[in-house]
């Protein structure tokens, strides 16, 4: 039997980790690979050969893996350009030196389209012996095809319940009061939607729709003439009807050519203070808590992370799947339940998906009914975390540190 590789890339989730112990665990137990090799810092590392060995891991480490945020393996934002041809020969040179067979790989948006972008390039040259799978994860929720996305719903649930106890923080003076609280989100406002699973959130700003000051400051001023307080939530990629930013940072871009954002809330801020509605006004950016806060994850996004990496790896056994993604698809029915499918990578990678307009009420006023049941199932449970002598969460020692 040959290895099997897994590696991740992008920006990390609280249970990206978990579909990696998904692949290792699917392997034990059905072992396909001889070997389980995680890759250190995604394509990077790989280029680099830069390897460990997951095989054997035991379960215990692989209970408190599910429960690690971040990516145990390392992450890296490497663009593998497909005019860059010394890249695509040097991993397929990595690959057949180390008797590697398949690649998981583990990522968003621009980590699928690597998974198709290898695939072509092994078809395109006629090199065989290979496979490339996607298995998705983003907090953004943006990923097309899928019902949502792995990491997603850890994600919401800790913005829901971080918004809940802002709101009863910021509630106990009498005196006027806005707090704005700003989520991750450059083109989707998924995140910032399921802050209004709370239920007490006034004012939404999503980036699907143009930003309108004006119709914005009458929202606020609204609450504040009803109950002289104004919880306001916003996406940091909002944009006015020209498309600029309403964010500070939106002039860097990152290795993959997206705006390097932050700051909506100080920018929302800035605009009360200076229309003279409130004379106070107080901003949290959730910055990367919302993503690594993983004593918050949903029970529910836990389980599908995990089990999506066991599907791929089944999946795996048959030598023409390549170049697939495996994502969730929610079964119809009066309770909630998921399949896992595949489908072309190609239909994930450069594609967004964005909030649906259809579920934004107007006038900043929040989600539907029909939102809120799409949100509902997602956030259930929480698992059972294990903790160390101190009182912390446990968590595995960074492999990419060892």
């Amino acid at each position: 039997m040959a290895k099997c590789l897994v590696a991740q890339s992008g920006g990390p989730t609280s249970v990206i980790n978990a579909t990696v112990a998904g692949v290792v665990k699917a392997n034990q137990l059905n072992p396909i690979y001889d070997t389980v090799l995680g890759g250190i810092h995604g394509i990077e590392g790989i280029l680099n050969e830069q390897f460990v060995d997951l095989t054997h891991m035991s379960e215990e480490e692989n209970q408190i893996l599910r429960q690690t945020p971040s990516s145990a393996l390392g992450s890296c934002r490497y663009k593998l350009k497909r005019e860059n041809v010394a890249d695509f020969k040097r991993l397929f040179e990595v690959m057949e030196k180390h008797d590697i067979r398949t690649l998981f790989y583990t990522g968003g948006n621009d980590s699928m389209d690597t998974v198709a972008a290898l695939d072509e390039y092994a078809k395109a040259n006629n090199i065989e012996g290979f496979q490339f799978v996607g298995c998705p994860k983003t907090v953004d929720n943006d990923l097309m095809v899928m019902d949502h996305a792995p990491g997603f719903a850890s994600a919401a649930k800790f913005i829901a319940t971080t918004a809940y106890q802002t709101w009863m923080d910021s509630t106990v003076y009498t005196r006027q009061d806005v707090f704005i609280l700003e989520t991750m989100g450059r083109d989707a406002g998924w995140l910032a939607a399921s802050a209004c699973v709370s239920g007490i959130v006034d004012v939404l700003v999503l980036p699907e729709l143009p930003f309108d000051k004006e119709a914005f400051l009458a929202a606020v001023k609204k609450q504040l003439d009803a109950k002289n307080k104004c919880y306001v939530v916003v996406s940091e990629g909002v944009r006015y009807a020209d498309g600029t930013y309403l964010a500070a940072g939106e002039s860097k871009n990152d290795t993959f050519g997206h705006a390097v954002l932050g700051g909506a809330g100080n920018a929302l801020k800035e605009l009360i203070l200076d229309s003279g509605i409130s004379e106070r006004a107080k901003v949290q950016d959730l910055s990367n808590a919302q993503r690594s806060h993983a004593s918050e994850q949903s029970k529910v996004d836990v389980e599908e992370s995990f089990k999506l990496g066991m599907s791929a790896h089944m999946r795996s056994v048959d030598p023409k799947f390549s170049g697939q993604t495996v994502y969730v698809r929610r079964v119809e029915g009066d309770t909630y339940d998921v399949e896992f499918d595949a489908t072309a990578s190609s239909n994930i990678a450069n594609h967004v998906r964005n909030f649906p307009q259809e579920w934004v009420l107007p006038n900043f006023a929040g989600i539907t009914e029909e939102a809120h049941a799409y949100f509902a199932p997602l956030l259930v449970g929480r698992p059972d975390i294990k903790f160390d002598e101190k009182g912390l969460p446990l968590q595995v020692k960074p492999y990419y540190m060892r």
